[in-house]
């Protein structure tokens, strides 16, 4: 997808993070947009902020299969056609040195309900319309490192977004079969400045774990705060985002810092070897351009 002028943009979690980012990148190539967030307010927020063409905000909870489907409908009405589909929403359980088994089950529920099934219910409501236009269009789905790479961190988010790498895999090559003008792009941000590990702020009542809200320790927090002033923007993490749409380029990375821990990974598994996983923070340090040994 080369020419964005005109066309419609659709993005979740577009309140704040990597979401705004792609939101104000896809308005300075003219494009409409459709902001979805459960952030309503953050999201009306960005949309505001954008200038010369049209946006529109919808309050939007991608662990609804209706509230998308609401959406999908939005866009349409609002604006005939959808062309680019980001499905970006995502969240971080807190607590995330806690180990697999700690996490409670409201915790899986709510990592797998935005962050993977948020991708599941827009593949579902805008895939089929996209299909039925017949025409050029584009779906970015928002993946991580974390899909792509294992270890003891982050577990329940980790594992949700193995599973969009290989629900993305899937929806390109069922495209590619049926030779639909339909491309896809998987991102997998790396450590980006983003406020997804202030999720907790606004987890859903539905979800609240049994345990109370977890809390980080001091020491993490401090190390967060080092990590950001390196990491990555969202405004970087959005533009390489476009540069694969541009390409229709399906893998697409924000760093080349966790390359080796994915190749180890591969090279375990092609052995039948056990694997040795390297730390996610040692990782995230390197991608930030740290001293790794201080982790």
């Amino acid at each position: 997808m080369r020419e964005f002028k005109g066309k419609c943009a659709v993005i979740t979690g577009a309140g704040s993070g990597i979401g705004a980012a792609l939101a104000r990148r896809a308005a300075a190539e003219g494009m409409n947009v459709v902001l979805a967030d459960i952030a309503e307010d953050q999201a009306r927020a960005v949309g505001d902020s954008l200038a010369g063409v049209e946006a529109l905000v919808v309050r939007c909870d991608v662990t609804e299969e209706a509230n998308v489907n609401a959406l999908a409908d939005a866009a349409y009405d609002r604006f005939g056609s959808v062309d680019l589909l980001c499905n970006n929403a995502g969240i971080v359980p807190g607590g995330r040195h806690r180990k697999a088994w700690e996490y409670s089950v409201a915790d899986w529920d709510w990592s797998l309900g935005v962050n993977l099934y948020g991708v599941v219910h827009g593949m579902r409501a805008f895939v089929p319309r996209m299909i039925e236009a017949g025409r050029p269009a584009h779906i970015l789905n928002t993946a991580s490192v974390a899909g792509v790479v294992s270890g003891s961190g982050s577990v329940c988010y980790g594992a949700a977004k193995h599973a969009v790498v290989r629900a993305t895999e899937g929806l390109y090559a069922g495209l590619k079969e049926m030779g639909a003008p339909i491309g896809v792009t998987m991102l997998s941000p790396g450590l980006v400045a983003t406020g997804i590990y202030d999720a907790e702020k606004r987890r859903p009542d539905r979800f609240a774990s049994p345990e109370g809200a977890p809390t980080e320790s001091a020491e993490l927090e401090q190390m967060r705060e080092e990590l950001y002033r390196n990491a990555t923007t969202p405004e970087e993490a959005a533009d390489i985002a476009f540069q694969g749409i541009i390409d229709n380029q399906f893998y697409v990375f924000t760093t080349t810092a966790f390359d080796p821990a994915v190749a180890s990974r591969a090279e375990d598994i092609l052995a039948r070897r056990n694997p040795e996983f390297e730390s996610i923070v040692a990782m995230s340090r390197k991608d930030a351009g740290l001293d790794a040994d201080t982790a």
